[in-house]
């Protein structure tokens, strides 16, 4: 049940997060710019599929959503993190729950960074994994 009402609690925070991320970009549209929908969109037709790994780069890993194209790079500590608009790059280096994820096979919390993510949504929402053997374990047990 805690991992159901964890899930949850993920879930409403991505969406705020991303509602958030709308509203601070749609200040900086310009002419010359793709509008915000386009922006904000997941672009995952032909691309990838729910199931499939996506490169950790065409994530937002504050909104946890596969975005389609390469995302903005912000390295920390060490290790590279990314994050769609400037509030997310911002977000980012401060807030360590933007870093970090709970592995949904071991419930161990895991460094974004190196993740194995994989898209779990048509509408691009992603779950991160410590490996791909963690991610195959998680598919065997919810077959």
């Amino acid at each position: 049940m805690t991992i159901v009402i964890r899930n949850v609690f993920i879930i409403i925070f991505s969406a705020v997060a991303l509602s958030a991320c709308t509203q601070e970009k749609s200040k900086k549209v310009n002419v010359e710019q793709p509008t915000m929908a386009q922006q904000m969109k997941p672009e995952t037709s032909g691309k990838f599929a729910k199931g499939d790994r996506v490169p950790n780069e065409t994530v937002c890993m504050v909104n946890n959503a596969y975005m389609g194209k390469k995302q903005i790079e912000v390295p920390h500590a060490g290790k590279m993190y990314y994050g769609c608009c400037e509030m997310c790059v911002g977000r980012i280096p401060k807030d360590k729950t933007a870093r970090e994820a709970i592995d949904p096979f071991s419930g161990k919390t895991i460094d974004k960074a190196g993740a194995y993510i994989v898209m779990i949504s048509d509408e691009g929402e992603v779950a991160y994994f410590e490996n791909e053997e963690n991610y195959k374990r998680f598919l065997a047990q919810h077959s």
